[in-house]
């Protein structure tokens, strides 16, 4: 065996200088090159205007989306600094946009509150741009400097005079980094900038898109009391006004704000120096401890419970809640490096405290609300307690333990979970096609008779009543509610197929909503799946084409030939497919397009559930007519 002869030595190690290195690996420092990174551009820039506001200098932030794409963000702060830096013997701005970790957040002095993803910020911004354009009014000057791809093109430079202060920056993403889309999405931009002006009470924020002409203006000056009411909008409330309480103890500052719906979803949301703490944290855990203890007390204390009951959890306290919890903390902790967990161990001491002392003035000074907050936790107790029993149909030992399946389900033979998958098929008649045409190795087929329960209106007691819903909690294995393990999961695929029509979108629909809502984290795995079967079969001289659109239905009629009478077929259901077509089109992994189901952005798609599953009309019928020009194969 003979040595490798490549040679690795000292010539080999590279250094990156500036922000070459952010070029080179652009998804450390904003996640991804996708939608997501791209989109992350325009927030690292905001954040700093947002900083400003939070150290009281700034009032009122403007982005401006372009026709060409490249974006604009205006404020009204101090403006960077333009004088010259003592180490680096370059104008500050410019040493802000070119060095990595430079700016005014590092020493404590600059600012006591800072935001942003990574703390890397506009540097980052700069290196991933194709052009950036700074300016910068300040004592008594404008300034500008031009960058191309984190480079400086001049000197900074005086361009004018101006009595105001504040930062304009503009930037054009770069095309070599963003090689999957440069264009912004207007409702992406809209929500986080909604939530940054429900977060900070009294800024303006003010999205305008050049490209279509619209433009909204963002200010609250309710603060998180009205990101709560916005949250329930389509909800019937308990309680008109939000639970509010806000209060700073050794410079970190918090607030909380709450309202209780009529419906059976907790929607809590946490927030750490604006950024959305999705995993949760200290922050979150000190509010639940004190929220279940508190209502507890109280319950006790006004004889609303028996001596002998048990006292409620903090699933039965957290029932039909919607909830904010900001915090603004000096130096936060974050865990892991996208910032999802606050670590800060002295905050859930704070928000305990704070939030107790708070919450029971609230409900001594407001009987008849906090006794319905009670009776509602009561209610879902009781609930729960049929839940358990109910669960224990649905519960299995292990994965591998098949006599407790559902008679329907059509298992694979394979026990390798990641190797596994399962379709969930509307209807026996498509059922019975897929058990013929599908790989018994890997592939399992569980058919479904009508609609499974609309679970946005029901509880899991009444969930779990519904023999389609417990046949596939059983056939996938996790358990659901406190039983869940993702771990026990049978099926790494999860795969919805039902009919391309009107009533197939319904179930869908119905499908999606129980997995949101009880079973979260086969989405986050990214286990489920949508499948697409064809829409149309075209047949010429025994040459079979399928379509999956008008569009390519009429590119392959014109391949075809323009005066030949080719056989359309427009299937309307699976049930249409022998076992062979269904295989060749929509089940054989070397050919079948599915469509994976991935969560973005977590409160976006609770709206969208809350919307069409909820039982108001009017936001319903408002959200149908907003998007009704996007619909595609619509079948009625």
């Amino acid at each position: 065996m003979s040595l490798n002869q490549h040679t690795y030595d000292e010539s080999q190690i590279q250094v990156l200088e500036g922000l070459e290195a952010v070029r080179k690996r652009p998804g450390m420092y904003i996640g991804s090159t996708s939608v997501k990174g791209l989109h992350h551009l325009v927030w690292e820039v905001v954040d700093n205007s947002i900083d400003e506001a939070l150290a009281g200098y700034c009032t009122k932030i403007q982005v401006i989306v372009h026709e060409d794409n490249s974006v604009t963000v205006i404020d009204n702060g101090r403006g960077i600094p333009v004088g010259e830096h003592a180490k680096m013997k370059r104008p500050a701005i410019e040493v802000v946009m070119t060095v990595l970790h430079a700016g005014g957040k590092f020493g404590g002095e600059g600012y006591k509150v800072s935001g942003g993803l990574h703390g890397v910020g506009v540097s980052v911004v700069n290196a991933l741009s194709e052009q950036l354009i700074v300016t910068v009014k300040r004592e008594g000057h404008v300034y500008q400097q031009e960058y191309q791809r984190g480079a400086p093109q001049y000197d900074l430079k005086v361009i004018g005079d101006s009595t105001e202060t504040g930062t304009t920056i503009t930037f054009r993403p770069d095309s070599e980094i963003f090689t999957e889309t440069t264009v912004y999405d207007y409702d992406i931009l809209m929500s986080r900038i909604r939530e940054l002006a429900f977060l900070n009470k009294g800024i303006e924020l003010v999205l305008t898109d050049e490209r279509t002409g619209q433009s909204q203006t963002f200010k609250y000056e309710g603060g998180i009391s009205e990101f709560v009411k916005y949250l329930n909008r389509n909800r019937e409330t308990m309680h008109e006004t939000p639970i509010y309480v806000e209060g700073a103890k050794d410079y970190i500052t918090c607030e909380i704000a709450l309202q209780y719906n009529d419906g059976y979803t907790e929607n809590i949301y946490s927030f750490a120096n604006n950024i959305n703490t999705h995993e949760g944290g200290t922050h979150e855990s000190g509010f639940k401890s004190a929220l279940t203890r508190i209502i507890n007390e109280y319950s006790r204390k006004m004889n609303l419970m028996k001596d002998n009951d048990s006292n409620l959890t903090g699933d039965d306290v957290r029932e039909g809640l919607a909830a904010i919890i900001s915090v603004k903390i000096p130096e936060p902790q974050f865990e892991g490096q996208t910032k999802t967990k606050l670590g800060n161990s002295e905050v859930r001491g704070i928000i305990e405290s704070l939030f107790s002392e708070k919450l029971m003035e609230f409900m001594e000074e407001n009987p008849a609300v906090a006794r319905k907050v009670v009776e509602k936790g009561v209610s879902a107790a009781r609930a729960r307690e049929a839940a358990r029993r109910a669960r224990e149909l649905t519960r299995r030992k292990s994965a591998l333990e098949v006599s407790s399946l559902p008679g329907k389900l059509a298992d694979c033979s394979s026990k390798d979970a990641a190797q596994c998958e399962i379709y969930i098929v509307e209807g026996d008649s498509a059922g019975g096609s897929a058990k013929q045409g599908r790989d018994r190795h890997f592939q399992a087929i569980l058919p479904l008779k009508g609609k499974i329960l609309n679970v946005e209106k029901s509880r899991l007691d009444k969930v779990l009543s519904n023999a389609e819903i417990r046949a596939i909690i059983t056939a996938l294995g996790t358990g659901i509610g406190e039983d869940f393990d993702l771990g026990k999961a049978r099926y790494h695929k999860i795969i919805i197929m039902t009919d391309a029509d009107v009533d197939g979108a319904h179930i869908r629909t119905l499908l999606l909503t129980f997995f949101y809502r009880y079973m979260r984290k086969l989405l986050d795995a990214g286990y489920i799946y949508i499948a697409q079967p064809p829409l149309y079969k075209l047949e010429r001289n025994k040459v079979v084409r399928y379509a999956d659109s008008d569009k390519q239905k009429e590119q392959i009629m014109a391949e075809f030939g323009e005066n030949v009478k080719v056989n359309v077929q427009r299937y309307k259901g699976l049930g249409e497919m022998n076992a062979t077509q269904l295989w060749e089109t929509t089940m054989d992994p070397e050919s079948r397009k599915m469509l994976q189901v991935t969560i973005e952005d977590a409160k976006l798609a609770d709206e969208v559930f809350d919307t069409l599953m909820g039982d108001h009309v009017e936001p319903r019928r408002d959200f149908i007519q907003q998007h009704a020009k996007f619909v595609k194969n619509l079948d009625v």
